[in-house]
């Protein structure tokens, strides 16, 4: 009897443990506070000098305050709250993530201009550089000089090109195989090609009449991203099989791993004006990387709220970087220090499967290899969607616009260069007055000499103008520019 009464009683103490337990199994909604024992209670009456849960746990650690601690993860104003805490940013910045500040960029927010941007208190005047036109219909940048842009992309038919509504097409070779990336160097129309399933990377030039691409170089495997430096003559890749991103003169003559370590690496681009490089890593963690040509100063531009980036490419006049996602069905944008991140095409029907990516006036066009298109959009929001469907192409992979103004060799002024000039312009301006003022001053002096003969004309200009020439006119003078393009032409591998 006794050792049926000390089971039982075992018993009864179990299913108590195993009821508190279910209770602390609980889980309560964002909307509830959890309390030690497992009850769900609403957050307003956490530390209202009140409790609401059995246990009074709702009372308990009322005086923490979570910004002490590491600035509550904020990088900048951290606000501690009654529950909890938020971040704020000061005035001129913006609240990113909820944890990080940027600087507000009135001209990328407005998002009116296709390429340069001037704000003048609240308004913005938008310009275009050189070699662009700005319609005085549409208010767009467009190219000049009689050059047609193409669309040259590469499917499982052989290489392609097309006229950038799509109306006319052509192939311009058919033994290229299964589709892969492309790039070119405009300057000597020429195209690079390969196919991430076998090995090597081919080059086609567009003069040639055979059309038949020729082996560069053979020794690498697994290319899904290719990029054509025409500044300084460097073809650079990414290789899923080497999960590095590799760099070589466009003779074929060498390779060189510039980046290593990389997950999945896809895409790659650059900008050889400014000596970046960009790629993008669809492995774990995705991300979007920048470095120097050479690999160096290595630096992470978008690390979250990034599925499967797919391809990138870079607006120049715009100082933005643009990306595929194929896991989030996207194009964004982001400038190249990593802020003013936006989504500009949204899931739409031709995002499932991209890419080919590239940007040409006020458009973004991608390829979709999954509906076997071609599509453009407006590349400050995604509207005015145009499709290119062809029975004949079937995976549309690579994907460029050949126009020469894409690979221009002189400097372009970058949107925050033109803000500096456009906040210049007041001490400009001084100046010029300045030396008005000066320059009437001396005529003043002269014209007395012309009626006074207690001195010569001589004697008084030598002495004026000494006196003038150090505040006015530098002694001397140097030469600070640069070499042409402002860049040196080896490859710094």
């Amino acid at each position: 009897m006794e050792l049926l009464k000390s089971s039982m009683l075992l018993c009864a103490g179990l299913l108590l443990l195993h009821s508190a337990a279910a209770a602390r199994a609980v889980s309560c909604s964002g909307s509830e506070f959890s309390c030690s024992d497992g009850q769900c209670v609403p957050n307003s009456g956490k530390c209202d000098h009140s409790p609401d849960c059995r246990d009074g746990s709702d009372e308990e650690n009322c005086d923490e305050n979570e910004c002490e601690v590491n600035n509550g993860g904020c990088s900048h104003v951290c606000l501690d709250l009654q529950l909890g805490f938020v971040c704020d940013c000061p005035s001129g910045m913006r609240l990113v993530q909820d944890t990080h500040c940027e600087e507000v960029d009135p001209c990328l927010d407005a998002d009116v201009c296709d390429q340069l941007c001037v704000q003048s208190n609240s308004s913005f005047t938008c310009e275009c550089v050189d070699g662009y036109l700005r319609s005085p219909e549409s208010g767009r940048c467009l190219a000049t000089g009689g050059a047609a842009a193409g669309v040259v992309f590469s499917s499982s038919s052989g290489i392609s090109w097309m006229n950038t509504n799509g109306s006319d097409q052509k192939t311009i070779s058919e033994s290229t195989g299964s589709p892969g990336p492309l790039a070119a160097l405009m300057a000597n129309s020429t195209l690079y090609w390969s196919n991430p399933e076998h090995a090597g990377v081919y080059r086609l030039f567009l003069a040639e009449e055979d059309q038949i691409p020729k082996l560069l170089f053979e020794e690498t495997r697994g290319i899904v991203g290719l990029a054509v430096d025409w500044v300084h003559q460097v073809l650079y890749w990414t290789s899923n099989i080497t999960q590095a991103l590799h760099a070589s003169p466009l003779n074929g003559s060498e390779h060189t791993p510039l980046v290593t370590g990389l997950t999945q690496p896809t895409a790659v681009a650059v900008h050889p004006l400014l000596r970046l490089l960009f790629w993008a890593d669809s492995g774990v963690p995705p991300r979007i990387e920048r470095s120097s040509l050479d690999g160096t100063d290595r630096k992470a531009l978008i690390t979250s709220i990034i599925h499967n980036p797919v391809s990138i490419c870079v607006d120049i006049p715009r100082g933005l970087l643009y990306w595929a996602d194929s896991g989030l069905h996207a194009i964004s944008r982001v400038r190249y220090d990593g802020q003013q991140r936006k989504t500009v095409v949204e899931s739409n029907g031709y995002l499932d499967e991209p890419f080919g990516l590239s940007i040409f006036e006020d458009r973004v066009y991608w390829s979709d290899r999954l509906t076997g298109s071609i599509c453009s959009a407006d590349k400050h929001n995604g509207k005015s969607l145009k499709v290119t469907q062809n029975a004949r192409t079937r995976s549309p992979a690579g994907l460029f616009i050949y126009h020469p103004l894409l690979q221009d060799t002189g400097a372009v002024l970058s949107p925050d260069k033109v803000q500096d000039a456009d906040s210049a312009f007041p001490w400009i301006l001084s100046l010029i007055v300045f030396l008005c003022v000066v320059l009437a001053v001396l005529l003043s002096c002269w014209w007395r000499t012309q009626t006074s003969s207690s001195y010569s004309l001589t004697d008084f200009g030598d002495a004026t103008l000494k006196e003038s020439q150090d505040p006015l006119v530098p002694s001397t003078c140097s030469d600070a520019h640069p070499d042409k393009d402002g860049v040196h032409t080896d490859l710094a591998v």
